[in-house]
C-alpha cells in the first residue's frame, strides 16, 4: 500500500505557498495582499506547460509542379479511327509545311518515333506534325511517349522547351513540319 505521503505531495505542490517555497503554516501567504503580490505560477511549472504545446514552423515551402505526358498511339486506335472514315485513295506524297514556332500542348493526341530520328505529332483535328529533334538526340528514346513541363502559355515550342523521355533522355525541338497531301 503506497504511503500517505505519495498521495498528499500532488496536493501540496498545487498549493499557492508550497509551490513557491514558502512554508504552508505561513499565515502571510494566506492573505489576499500576500497573493496579489506573488505570481500564481513558479518558474518550474512553466516550463511543464510548454511541454506539451506545438513547435512553431518558421519556414513552410510549397511547391507544385504539373507535368503533361504525351503517350504514343496505339495501332488499334488509329485503324479504329480510320475505320469511321470513308475508305479513299491515301497519298503517297507529302509534303511539309511550316506552322511557325509553336504547337498548342492541348491540341497533341499521340506521338510516335520514325525512322528519320523524327518524332510524329498526332493532333486532335487529325493533323500530322513531324517534329525534328535536336542532333544529339535520337527519336527512339520518345517509343513510350514524353513528359513536358507546361509553360505560360500552353505551348510546345521549338528551342525552348524540353522533351522528357521515360527512359530520362531530355531533348529539345530544332524544328516542326506539318505534313500535308500533296
Amino acid at each position: 500500500m503506497p504511503s500517505l505521503t505519495v498521495l498528499i505531495a500532488p496536493l501540496v505542490l498545487l498549493l499557492p505557498g508550497a509551490a513557491s517555497g514558502e512554508a504552508a503554516g505561513d499565515q502571510q501567504a494566506l492573505t489576499p495582499q500576500a497573493q496579489s503580490d506573488q505570481p500564481v505560477f513558479s518558474d518550474d511549472w512553466l516550463g511543464l506547460e510548454d511541454a506539451g504545446a506545438m513547435p512553431i514552423q518558421r519556414q513552410v515551402r510549397i511547391q507544385q509542379r504539373v507535368i503533361i505526358r504525351v503517350s504514343p498511339r496505339s495501332p488499334s486506335v488509329r485503324q479504329n479511327l480510320m475505320a469511321d472514315l470513308p475508305q479513299r485513295e491515301r497519298p503517297t506524297k507529302v509534303v511539309e509545311r511550316k506552322i511557325g514556332k509553336c504547337v498548342d500542348m492541348s491540341s497533341i493526341a499521340g506521338v510516335q518515333p520514325t525512322r528519320d530520328n523524327r518524332l510524329m505529332l498526332y493532333m486532335r483535328d487529325q493533323r500530322m506534325i513531324a517534329a525534328n529533334l535536336e542532333k544529339a538526340c535520337s527519336a527512339r528514346d520518345f517509343y513510350s511517349g514524353f513528359y513536358v513541363e507546361p509553360s505560360k502559355d500552353g505551348r510546345l515550342c521549338i528551342d525552348r522547351d524540353k522533351l522528357q523521355s521515360r527512359t530520362g533522355a531530355k531533348c529539345e525541338l530544332s524544328r516542326i513540319r506539318q505534313l500535308v497531301a500533296d
